[in-house]
């Protein structure tokens, strides 16, 4: 019945004008323009144009291409389930190009139909402004720990350039430059980026702005990048137990990881929806956990929690499960 389903709605979207058949894949793309502003020379700069798949089915990136060198695509999850999160990340070629640049990112999907969605992205690269490294780098941090790093600023072509002051959008990140050395019209500064004991667990991925006093070039953003780790992770972060018809089983695996060997203590969900076996006494730093969801009377999406609990301080993890319950057959 669903699979009947599903043709039938391809075959009106087939039937609509091109514009309108590939507005479905176009909605998929919360963002599809992004503006980079001013870039410094060899700086890392990445933007990540985010997909959510909200269709039934499974949806898939077949491929991506760029209209211009200045830019290289790559795709996150080229298969997505239903609820998945992917992206479509764009990486500027700041080492070889410099001045305006500009492309068109054409994004093609094969599944469950095919379309074809256009990005696009811009930049100014300052080609007197050197980073070195290309980002500051804070690398993988126990959640609850601190973490800081240094890059250096470069500015040639300009005497008396000044970093004034330096912006963090993140209450987690404070920067400070320092003044290294002076010659002629070339100017370097050190960059020191710290990461505080209360960041969440998750990656980073944010910027910091250098404010200059060159009324040409006055903001310059500067990648921060990193993962603050905590104590326990489940794997998937979401998970699809399928379309079902009530009273239907389906049975997935969650797997638990955790920065040091723990027993799992409990694990809850709803008690109408869930089964789960907690797995022995013996401590561990993967615990892999079989769940099996039963449909209720319950139509449509269903959207439940399950909370899974450790004996590692702070060591409690959660994740969103999803499914699909079709009404029965007439």
């Amino acid at each position: 019945m669903l699979y009947r389903m599903m043709l039938a709605a391809w075959a009106i979207i087939a039937a609509v004008s091109p514009a309108t058949a590939q507005q479905w894949a176009r909605d998929l793309f919360p963002t599809t323009s992004h503006d980079f502003g001013l870039v410094p020379r060899s700086a890392k700069a990445e933007f990540s144009f985010g997909i959510v798949n909200g269709l039934k089915g499974e949806l898939h990136i077949a491929g991506v291409r760029s209209s211009c060198g200045c830019t290289t695509p790559r795709i996150e999850n080229a298969l997505l389930k239903p609820y998945e999160k992917g992206a479509v990340v764009a990486r500027l070629n700041t080492e070889s190009r410099v001045g305006r640049q500009g492309a068109t990112i054409t994004v093609t999907i094969d599944q469950p139909a095919f379309a074809e969605v256009q990005l696009h992205v811009k930049a100014q690269i300052h080609e007197d402004v050197i980073i070195g490294p290309p980002s500051v780098q804070l690398g993988t941090v126990a959640q609850g720990a601190a973490a800081e790093n240094t890059v250096r600023v470069y500015r040639g072509n300009m005497a008396g350039w000044r970093v004034r002051e330096v912006l963090c959008n993140s209450p987690f990140l404070t920067a400070k430059v320092s003044e290294v050395a002076r010659q002629g019209s070339q100017t370097w500064y050190d960059l020191s980026v710290r990461l505080a004991e209360t960041a969440p667990a998750g990656y980073i991925s944010q910027h910091v702005v250098l404010i200059t006093n060159d009324p040409r070039a006055p903001r310059i953003p500067v990648l921060v990048e990193g993962q603050v780790v905590p104590p326990v992770s489940v794997s998937p972060a979401s998970l699809f137990f399928g379309v079902l018809q009530s009273g239907d089983n389906a049975t997935k695996t969650l797997v638990v990881r955790s920065q040091k060997p723990c027993r799992i203590l409990a694990a809850r969900g709803d008690p109408d929806s869930f089964r789960m076996k907690r797995p022995g006494d013996e401590p561990k730093t993967l615990h892999v956990l079989p769940v099996t969801f039963t449909a209720g009377a319950e139509w449509g999406k269903v959207v439940r929690v399950i909370s899974i609990e450790t004996d590692l301080p702070g060591g409690t993890a959660e994740v969103t499960t999803y499914a699909v319950v079709e009404p029965p057959a007439q």
